[in-house]
Parts: structure tokens; C-alpha cells; sequence
């Protein structure tokens, strides 16, 4: 790692976090917890070979919690002065003194955090120049414009580049950190003119910036997308298999995730409430959790309160072993943290009966006539009844074959027959920030069109 990339060191957070927790505790503070993070990022955009934007972030920032038995007050500050830390710990307490007790309210019990974390390597800096990054993006936008003439314009192309570093700390003898980074490019070209036009886009994300894809790979398929889109019909009303590319099948995952969440739980607002131990998907999905993949983007040690992560096995056969908890909706539950305050880790969305032929031909042939869709549009999801509704475009389908691109429709069901119906999941799989999944294939959806 090197040590220029950050102005301050690990070491360095650390004594900061430490005399963040001494000021609390000075202040009569019950218990308290500190986030000290630090970053710097670059990100360019290109349209039509000229530049549009250069941006370069410089951030630095402090946040703490402070508890006055279960009363709980939070302030941050960007200063990292003693005066301003000082500062910002009597804020929060003040706060914390004149708020209203909540029992479900405290730092994770001690033997839930992770004392010894292990280094996961997830910090790739990557020594770009400006000049550097605009030429990636030129690059990219280019090889699209050159695989057919029919590439009109561009909404540009972007190359992001950010690494930052962090460290968190509590009274209850718990303080971790490391640096993380996240490369990413992407392009999204027009093909046609006038009413008939359409876009698509593409990118390629990472930590390590040797692993993104080539300029010209991203730039060439995100135009081969927009091209297939030309000439896009309506469908007449329908109900018939409906086949998720993979990109779009993550968020499906997505969905599943947020409805077995601990705030949407304890609030009750979940289509799977009280669904642990029992039959949510079809006997043949299998949901992976891993936090400790070296290098991924959704691998941690620790989760954002501490407590350490563990693999387990989210849905085994289909059914149901665990919500995604962090401590306090764990409580309100009257359960035990799941590491997962802050979110879920590398998921993979698997299916035991997936097999070479699993590919995406292949998958288009197992639904055989039915729809693809590769583009979603609006948020028509009410996660308290499960009713799925979203405006959608992608390809008729027949024998296994695509036949035209359709546009203007809407896709509908319910996520909880739907995550039953699941008849296939890919081997073309893709991995979307934490979570990973080949296309998914569900029995039937309504498709509303004409």
C-alpha cells in the first residue's frame, strides 16, 4: 500500500479514534463508537471525443456515537483539530442527554466484534493521470462509434477512480480498520436518429484496476446492445416466461436481500416476514454469503458496527437459514447480529440443477418463447405485499431464439410467487457489487403491453 495515496496513516486514525473515545468518556458517556475515514478520488467524463467534466475529491470526515445508557446522540465534523473533535463529542453528547431512551439502543455485545481482523487486500490505488484517464475514456466512446455507422451520439463515457481508508473504534475494546478501492469505467452510446433512437449502456467495475475489462470491449458491446434495440415493437398483453438478464436478475437478489433486512423485520413492512425456516424459493436455490473473498467489493472483516462477518449459507434448498441483521433491529427482533449492519456480503444466487449448457443461448432456449428483458425502468415494488410492477423493454423470444426487441411494457407479479417460480438460473454469471448471479429465468409474469 502506498503510504502517499492518504495524508494520514492507519497508525494515525487510530490514535484519532482513540482520543475520540477518551473525550467521550471525559464527558460521562456510557459507551461510544467512532468512524474516521479519508479519501481521494478522480472522475472524468468524454462526449463525442471532448471533455465534459474532470472532478478530483479530496474528503475527510469524523463521525461519533455517543450513549448515555440507551439514549443515543450522533455528530461529525471534517476538522481533525482537537479543539473541533472535542467539539463534535459534546455535541453528540448533548444530543444523547435529551433524547428518549430505546431499549434496542447500544454498541454489539463484546463477543460479537471482531478483535483480529484479517487483510482481505481490498485496496488497489491506481496512479492515473487525468491526461491517462480522459484517453481510457476517448478510448472507450471511440470503439463504440466505430462498430457501426448507425452509432449516432453518446451520453459520453466515464472513468471513475477513487481509493479511501477508514478506521472505527469502540469502548468495548473493538477498533479495526482498512484501505478499500473502486475503478470504474462505463459508456453509454445512441444508435439511430430522430423517434427511432435508442441507448444502452455498459461498465466494467473493480478494486483492482488491472481487472477492469478493456476500453474497447466496454465501449464495442455497449454499442452492439444499442444497436439490437433498433426497430423496437410493442407486445399485445400476455402472461408467459419472463427470462432476467443477469445484470437485472441481481437485482432481484436485491429485493430478496432488503425484504429478509432487519428494519424492514421489526417494522413489519416485508412480504417474507416470519419467513426464517421456511420454503422461500425453489428446492434447487442455494444463496452464499462470503465476506472474506480476497480483493471483492463486497468483502469485509468486520461489519460497520464491528461485529465480525461470517460465510454461511443464506438459503440451503430453498429455504430460508438467516436475515441480514445488524445489532439493533437484532434486538428488536429479539435475535443475535448477523455481521450485516450496513449490508449484505459477496452473495451468489445459485442453482443445483445450473449446468454447462446453462449458458445464455442456452437459457434462452430452456424458456423457449417468452420474453428477455435487459432494461427496467421506475421502482413499482411495494415490499410489504410483495407486488412487483416495473415498466420494462428487451426481446421476444421464440423457440429459443430472439426474435425482435420490444419496448414500452410492463412487467407485474408478485416477488413471492415469483422467487417461487424461478425455473433456471444461468452459468453466465455476472457480478453486480456484492452480489452475483447468472440470468434468471421465472415460470410466468404478467406482460402488459397493447
Amino acid at each position: 500500500m502506498n503510504s502517499s495515496v492518504f495524508t494520514h496513516t492507519q497508525d494515525q486514525l487510530k490514535a484519532l479514534a482513540k482520543s475520540v473515545l477518551a473525550f467521550a468518556q471525559e464527558q460521562g458517556a456510557t459507551d461510544a463508537s467512532v468512524e474516521i475515514s479519508e479519501g481521494s478520488g478522480l472522475s472524468v467524463s468524454v462526449r463525442r471525443g471532448k471533455i465534459e467534466t474532470i472532478e478530483q475529491n479530496k474528503d475527510k470526515g469524523i463521525g461519533v456515537t455517543v450513549y448515555a445508557g440507551q439514549r443515543r446522540g450522533n455528530a461529525s465534523t471534517s476538522d481533525f483539530s482537537e479543539t473541533s473533535l472535542r467539539a463534535t463529542v459534546e455535541a453528540a453528547w448533548n444530543i444523547a442527554r435529551f433524547t428518549a431512551e430505546d431499549d434496542a439502543a447500544g454498541l454489539p455485545d463484546a463477543d460479537m466484534l471482531e478483535m483480529n481482523p484479517r487483510d482481505l487486500r481490498l485496496c488497489y490505488p491506481w496512479q492515473i493521470s487525468t491526461e491517462e484517464a480522459v484517453e481510457l475514456a476517448q478510448r472507450c466512446e471511440n470503439a463504440a462509434f466505430e462498430v457501426d455507422r448507425r452509432i449516432t451520439n453518446s451520453e459520453g463515457a466515464s472513468v471513475y477512480v477513487q481509493q479511501s481508508h477508514f478506521v472505527a473504534a469502540n469502548t468495548r475494546g473493538f477498533i479495526g480498520g482498512y484501505p478499500f478501492s473502486r475503478h470504474t469505467m462505463s459508456i453509454a452510446p445512441i444508435a439511430g436518429k430522430g423517434s427511432k433512437m435508442q441507448r444502452d449502456d455498459w461498465y466494467t467495475s473493480a478494486r483492482d484496476p488491472a481487472k477492469l475489462a478493456k476500453p474497447e470491449a466496454v465501449g464495442r458491446y455497449a454499442a452492439e446492445r444499442a444497436l439490437a434495440r433498433l426497430n423496437a415493437r410493442k407486445l399485445d398483453t400476455l402472461t408467459c416466461p419472463v427470462l432476467f438478464e443477469a445484470p437485472l436478475a441481481a437485482g432481484l437478489v436485491g429485493a430478496f436481500v432488503q425484504a429478509v433486512s432487519g428494519g424492514a423485520l421489526y417494522r413489519k413492512s416485508s412480504f417474507l416476514l416470519d419467513t426464517l425456516g421456511k420454503q422461500v424459493f425453489p428446492r434447487h436455490i442455494q444463496v452464499m454469503e462470503d465476506p472474506h473473498v480476497i480483493g471483492e467489493v463486497g468483502s469485509s472483516p468486520f461489519d460497520e458496527e464491528g461485529v465480525r462477518t461470517v460465510r454461511r449459507k443464506v438459503i440451503d434448498s430453498g429455504v430460508l437459514q438467516g436475515y441480514f441483521l445488524g445489532s439493533y433491529s437484532a434486538r428488536k427482533l429479539g435475535m443475535q447480529t448477523t455481521g450485516n449492519a450496513g449490508g449484505a456480503h459477496n452473495l451468489s444466487f445459485t442453482s443445483s440443477e445450473t449446468t454447462l449448457a446453462d449458458d445464455f443461448e442456452g437459457m434462452l432456449r430452456k424458456m423457449g418463447t417468452g420474453l428477455l428483458v435487459t432494461e427496467l425502468m421506475g421502482q413499482g415494488v411495494n415490499y410489504v405485499t410483495g407486488d412487483y410492477s416495473r415498466g420494462a423493454s428487451g426481446y421476444w423470444v421464440e423457440n429459443g431464439v430472439i426474435q425482435y426487441p420490444v419496448e414500452e411494457i410492463t412487467i407485474a407479479g408478485n416477488m413471492r410467487e415469483m422467487f417461487g417460480q424461478i425455473v433456471g438460473v444461468g452459468n453466465d454469471v455476472l457480478a453486480r457489487g456484492n452480489k452475483s448471479t447468472g440470468s434468471i429465468l421465472i415460470e410466468k409474469m404478467v406482460v402488459a403491453g397493447n
